[in-house]
């Protein structure tokens, strides 16, 4: 086996999809049934929800033509987006350029709102939808993918309209030097993988090999001023691909929100992370501490975020989970509120709301309008809370299935990475898609 083939095979794609019987498929589908009553979670779309999205997908070179004089047009700005391998819809592209003392960061997010607006039956069924609902290898859209995939989804070497963040940062301490909102036209020149962008980065023949390397120069000093200034990152291993779209995907919903809430004095829906108390912390800390090869230095003691940022750089790989979760289960939960007040406690942002994912959630679609309106909905208060609950009950239900596939004796991770696959006695493929052979061919999406 050549080492490529090797690599290969390590990883989740690989290894091809996890294989179960159609008696499994067909329990799995009931217990995804018996959460979708529970949670009251929507796995298809009505008719006239799917008619519109039709719609609004034809004739979309025309209406992106009619579109160009009423919008920035940034085709020439080399533009590449970076997304799993398995990504359906390509929904945040990024561009970047260095100058003498600042960066200059294009954060470019598909205009959903364009096509998804009050008024609009898709718009109704995503408030009613709330957001995406991400079960290993079962995806329930909060948008249908007829438009996600298509005219919302920011592919190569097609013009796309866009909502860019344009961000000018200052090298010497990454603060904003200015700030510009607006509806554009671009065309991305390359989709990449993560795998991909790794590679960008070490290979100076490849295209996008300087700008991959000077967007992670940038991407690394905004993670280490992040850490430094107390945000909390429990996932500290991440490659240098993931620590670019993170980074850059953060600085964008922050400069959104830093520009609503001080630039217009404009309602957002904001992100809101109340902080733990003295003793959850405290709990929290010592549970770490008493973890075999975990240590916290005591410098580190006076800002709880802090201790834990160092206990999981210096952990051994086998407490990363365990650390992880005596955090989360004192972390009260984020929610989704029209005032700020008290900011996000696990990113230490004073200010802070989501922007950069319209497609799966309601609150990226929400502020989108809003930015462009200069206004809010009438009824924002109660969008936040719908918001909140409807995201609640999306993790509750993933958890809950999760739990189910470890009795049916399948591992959740590997099917989250690996999909399914649908197999009688005799080993042949009934269906790719995990699904009861009956079922294969009767979801919408």
């Amino acid at each position: 086996m050549s080492n490529d083939a090797q690599a290969q095979a390590g990883t989740a794609e690989g290894q091809g999809p996890v294989e179960i019987s159609p008696d499994v498929a067909r329990q799995l589908k009931e217990k995804r049934e018996e959460l979708f009553e529970e949670f009251e979670i929507r796995d298809k779309f009505p008719p006239e929800v799917l008619a519109e999205a039709r719609e609004r997908t034809e004739g979309v070179h025309d209406e992106i033509q009619d579109e160009i004089d009423e919008r920035r047009d940034l085709r020439d700005l080399t533009t590449w987006t970076t997304d799993p391998v398995d990504a359906q819809d390509f929904d945040d592209a990024i561009s970047i350029e260095e100058g003498e003392e600042t960066y200059t960061l294009w954060v470019h997010i598909a205009d959903v709102s364009h096509y998804v607006h009050p008024g609009s039956e898709m718009w109704d069924e995503a408030v009613k939808r709330g957001n995406t609902v991400y079960l290993p290898a079962y995806t329930i859209h909060m948008l249908p993918p007829t438009l996600a995939e298509t005219v919302c989804s920011l592919v190569p070497n097609e013009d796309r309209l866009a909502h860019t963040v344009e961000m000018e940062i200052e090298k010497e301490n990454l603060s904003f030097e200015n700030i510009e909102i607006y509806k554009s036209v671009i065309e991305s020149d390359e989709r990449l993988t993560y795998t991909q962008c790794e590679a960008r980065l070490d290979d100076e023949d490849l295209p996008l090999h300087e700008e991959c390397n000077l967007v992670f120069e940038l991407a690394d000093q905004m993670h280490q001023q992040r850490k430094e200034d107390g945000s909390l990152v429990l996932n500290p291993r991440r490659d240098r691909a993931h620590t670019i779209i993170e980074e850059c995907m953060l600085k964008a919903n922050k400069a959104v929100t830093h520009e609503l809430m001080w630039g217009r004095g404009v309602e957002a829906m904001y992100r809101v992370h109340p902080q733990p108390t003295p003793d959850q912390w405290d709990k929290a800390l010592r549970e770490i501490m008493e973890l075999d090869g975990v240590s916290i230095p005591s410098a580190k003691f006076d800002d709880p975020r802090k201790a834990v940022n160092a206990a999981l750089e210096d952990s051994p790989p086998r407490a990363l989970n365990k650390i992880q979760r005596a955090v989360l289960k004192v972390m009260p939960r984020a929610k989704y509120m029209n005032d700020p007040f008290g900011g996000h406690h696990a990113l230490n942002f004073d200010i802070y709301g989501h922007f950069t994912s319209p497609i799966r959630r309601l609150s990226d679609l929400i502020n989108h309008w809003i930015v462009h309106e200069n206004d809010v909905p009438e009824d924002l208060i109660e969008l936040c809370d719908r918001a909140s609950d409807r995201q609640k009950d999306a993790e509750t239900a993933e958890r809950l299935y999760k739990q189910f596939l470890e009795e049916v004796h399948l591992d959740p991770y590997a099917v989250n990475n690996r999909g399914l696959r649908t197999v009688d006695e005799e080993g042949n493929v009934v269906n790719e898609n995990g699904l009861p052979p009956e079922e294969a061919d009767l979801r919408e999406d």
